[in-house]
This record gives C-alpha cells, sequence and structure tokens, in this order.
C-alpha cells in the first residue's frame, strides 16, 4: 500500500504538470494521428481494393485498429527517452524526488503509471474519432484500447530502463531511425505481414507492434481465437515485466544515495 501511494505522488507530479502544459502536446498526441487515419485510411485507401488479403473488409477499417497500437507506441517511445533523460539530467526531478522518502523504485513506477494512462486516453480518443469516421468494424474495436495500452508499455519499459543508463541522447537517434520506424511500417499495420520476406517474420514477431496489432485487429473483427490471443498477452506482459525489473535496477543504481 506505501509504494502504490508513493507511486501515485509521482503519477500526481506529472499530471500537476501536464495539466498546465497540455496545449504542448496536443496535437502530437491527438490530431497527428488523427490525420494519419484520414490520410492512409480515406485517402490512400480509397485506392485499396477489399480483398480477403485484408480479410475482406474496407482497407480503412482494416487499419483503424492498427493505427490505434502504433501511435500509442510512437507516443511511449517518445516519453520514455527524452523525457527520462530530462528528469535525470536536465530538470533533475527524479533526484528530487528521491530526497523525498520516495524510492528510486517508486519514482519508476510513478512514470510507467503515467505512460500507461497517456496512452490509454491517447488510444481512447483516437478509437472514438475512428467510430465517427465510421473506421470501427464493431464494439470489438474498444478491445484495441486496453490492448495498445499494453503494446505500449511492453516497448516503454525496457526503453525506459536504457534511457536510465544514458548521459547523452545520442542512442535516441538510433531508436526512432532504427527500431521504432521499421517496427511502426513492417509489423502488419499497413499490409499483411504474410507479404514479408521470410527471413524477415521472426524479427517481426519479436516486436510487441505486431502482437499488439495481431490482437487489436482479431479482436476488432472477431477472428482472434483464444489460445493465440493468450500467446500475445503473455508476450506483452513478460516484456512489460522484464522491462520494469529493469528499470529498477538501473533507477536505483542511477539514484540511490
Amino acid at each position: 500500500m506505501q509504494t502504490l501511494r508513493a507511486s501515485w505522488f509521482g503519477f500526481e507530479k506529472h499530471w500537476t504538470w501536464y495539466r498546465r502544459n497540455w496545449r504542448a502536446t496536443v496535437v502530437s498526441s491527438f490530431l497527428t494521428p488523427v490525420l494519419f487515419l484520414l490520410a492512409l485510411g480515406l485517402g490512400f485507401g480509397s485506392q485499396v481494393q477489399s480483398t480477403a488479403l485484408i480479410g475482406g473488409v474496407p482497407y480503412l477499417e482494416y487499419l483503424a485498429p492498427a493505427l490505434v497500437v502504433v501511435t500509442a507506441l510512437q507516443g511511449a517511445t517518445f516519453e520514455s527517452t527524452y523525457a527520462i533523460m530530462s528528469a535525470f539530467l536536465w530538470q533533475k526531478s527524479y533526484v528530487g524526488m528521491v530526497a523525498t522518502p520516495i524510492t528510486p523504485a517508486q519514482v519508476l513506477y510513478g512514470q510507467m503509471l503515467w505512460i500507461g494512462s497517456q496512452m490509454f486516453v491517447r488510444s481512447a480518443v483516437f478509437v472514438g474519432i475512428a467510430v465517427v469516421l465510421g473506421a470501427a468494424a464493431g464494439p470489438g474495436i474498444l478491445v484495441s484500447i486496453p490492448v495498445a495500452t499494453l503494446a505500449a508499455l511492453a516497448f516503454s519499459a525496457p526503453l525506459v530502463a536504457y534511457s536510465a543508463t544514458l548521459d547523452k541522447p545520442d542512442g535516441f537517434t538510433t531508436i526512432f531511425r532504427f527500431v521504432m520506424m521499421p517496427m511502426t511500417l513492417f509489423t502488419g499495420a499497413f499490409f499483411p505481414v504474410s507479404q514479408l520476406p521470410d527471413w524477415l517474420l521472426p524479427l517481426v514477431w519479436l516486436t510487441p507492434a505486431w502482437h499488439g496489432i495481431e490482437l487489436a485487429r482479431g479482436t476488432a473483427f472477431g477472428t482472434m481465437d483464444l489460445l493465440p490471443a493468450l500467446g500475445h498477452l503473455a508476450y506483452l506482459t513478460a516484456l512489460t515485466a522484464a522491462g520494469i525489473a529493469l528499470g529498477v535496477k538501473f533507477f536505483h543504481r542511477r539514484l540511490a544515495v
């Protein structure tokens, strides 16, 4: 109970800042994903025929649940890189927090709670707009909200742990260019992964994006079987837990006095 209360204080710190500065992030958090859906779903999608390859549904409906996952992962990537380094080195807010009875582990828990809640709200807003635009195949698209949140945390937790080991932001460029961008483009969001070369598929299966997209799209269309769903959930949960365990270790190494 004490850990939960202390972690909530960390979450409250982030919420206090965001409540006063939300306008600075509204475009990247909400407007950009919607424009993405309009451009690719309605624009480019108008030129894509509905075939068995995409489940026989309009491309807009095929794209929407996957974009919920992809945009959550993109948002979590920034929150898990520069924002973490800033709290360690530039703003030093983590240093101030551990000067109180809050422990380094509780600082991390509060940070992950904040990232998860942000991705949940962003995903919910995105799904609401997708429904208005006619991109929802059915009520199953609502499941993509918690799925996208879990997928985002599965990528965010190890990335937060990695960010806690850095003193310079140089490595973030590599993350965005060689991890985030390929994971966005080649994990099934825009076309089935069956169209990729066979040698690339094992790399795709390792990504949280692919597991999240498979879950979100399968539940949106009602085609997801129980055992595959449990496998996807188990993998994403394991990644999240492993990342948090590493994060506790690195936060303690960096902040414990």
